[in-house]
């Protein structure tokens, strides 16, 4: 069964860092790509990144220079490393793949930044 599993979320002050992990299993982790997306309270979900091959990342405008996305094929893990948070960057952070045109979803990890 695929799974998709994030953590590493959590209350941080502005300019704090946070590394966000997505496990997962139930698929050939190395052939697909892994997105990133988040939503705050009462807006869309937005993407953020996304990896395929280690070496093709997509990071988008707003968080382009502060977010990193980085995978380890060994632990079928996808990393979001978030630094210069700003409050505006809270919301729960979800991970998905595409398989066999299907989007899975993780559950989801919150980030806060407040001060």
């Amino acid at each position: 069964q695929v799974q998709l599993v994030e953590s590493g979320g959590g209350l941080v002050h502005p300019g704090g860092s946070l590394r966000l992990s997505c496990v997962t299993s139930g698929f050939t982790f190395s052939k697909y790509s892994i997105d990133w997306y988040r939503q705050a309270p009462g807006k869309e979900r937005e993407f953020v990144a996304t990896i395929g091959d280690p070496t093709n990342t997509y990071i988008v405008d707003s968080v382009k220079g502060r977010f990193a996305i980085s995978r380890d094929n060994a632990k079928n893990t996808v990393y979001l490393q978030m630094n210069s948070l700003e409050p505006e960057d809270s919301g729960v952070y979800s991970c998905k793949t595409m398989i066999a045109n299907f989007n899975y979803w993780g559950q989801g990890t919150q980030v806060t930044v407040s001060s």
